[in-house]
C-alpha cells in the first residue's frame, strides 16, 4: 500500500443535472424575466448560426458516442473509464460530449432570443468543469498514468 488515497467519482451525475438544470432555468426565468436580446439588428443571422450550432451539436454527440462504443468505454459519468479514448472528436477537445452540451444551451439561446440560455451555458460550462471534469481528470491520470498525460497536454479542456 502506498498511502496514495485514489480518486474517486462522487454518487451524483452533475453533467446531466447541471445542464437541464440550466435549460429550466432559462425557460422559467425567460418567461418571467425576459432579458433584451440583440436579435432585433440580428435576428435572422443569429437563428441560423442557431442552427448551425444545434447541427454541431448532434455532430458531437453522435461522433463521441460512436467512438466511445468502439471503443468499449462507459458513458457514465461517474464510472471509472475502461479505455483512455483520444480519437474522433477527442482529439480535438478532451470533453466533447459537455462542449456539445454548452454548444446545445448557446445554440438554443441565439434561435430563441432568450439570453438566459447563454449566460446559463457559461455557468453550467463553469459548474461542470468544477464539478466533474477536474475529478474525471485526477481519476483519468491515476488509472491512465503518462498516456494521459501526454494527451492532456496534446488536446485542450474544452476547445
Amino acid at each position: 500500500m502506498t498511502g496514495i488515497a485514489k480518486p474517486r467519482h462522487g454518487i451524483i451525475p452533475w453533467p446531466p443535472v447541471i445542464y437541464v438544470a440550466a435549460i429550466a432555468l432559462s425557460v422559467v426565468l425567460g418567461m418571467l424575466y425576459p432579458l433584451p436580446w440583440i436579435g432585433d439588428i440580428f435576428g435572422d443571422l443569429m437563428f441560423g448560426v442557431g442552427w448551425v450550432a444545434l447541427f454541431g451539436v448532434a455532430m458531437l454527440w453522435i461522433t463521441a458516442i460512436r467512438v466511445m462504443m468502439r471503443a468499449k468505454t462507459t458513458f457514465d459519468p461517474n464510472a471509472e473509464p475502461d479505455h483512455l479514448v483520444t480519437s474522433g472528436p477527442f482529439g480535438i477537445t478532451r470533453n466533447p460530449m459537455y462542449l456539445a452540451n454548452t454548444l446545445l444551451l448557446i445554440g438554443v439561446a441565439f434561435i430563441t432570443g432568450i439570453a438566459w440560455f447563454l449566460l446559463f451555458a457559461f455557468l453550467a460550462a463553469f459548474a461542470t468543469q468544477k464539478l466533474a471534469i477536474e475529478k474525471e481528470e485526477k481519476i483519468l491520470a491515476a488509472k491512465f498514468g503518462k498516456k494521459y498525460r501526454d494527451y492532456a497536454k496534446r488536446v485542450r479542456r474544452w476547445i
